[in-house]
């Protein structure tokens, strides 16, 4: 059986943290800012981690990233 392939979009969305966790960014920050309050704004700036429901997908979708 052939081995998995990276998916690549996912290597660049996803960053591994030191203990194995999975950091992205937050959608809903690209355009219409006038909608969305300051404190929203300056919360969407910073990363998050991956929900636990999400990360063995995820995990394996990035399975060949360093």
């Amino acid at each position: 059986m052939p081995k998995q392939k990276t998916h690549r979009a996912s290597t660049k969305r996803f960053k591994r943290t030191g203990n194995g966790g999975l950091k992205r960014h937050h959608g809903f920050t690209s355009h219409r800012f006038h909608g969305k309050t300051k404190k929203q704004r300056r919360q969407l700036r910073k990363a998050a981690m991956v929900s636990g429901s999400d990360m063995k997908r995820i995990k394996q979708m990035v399975s060949q990233m360093k």
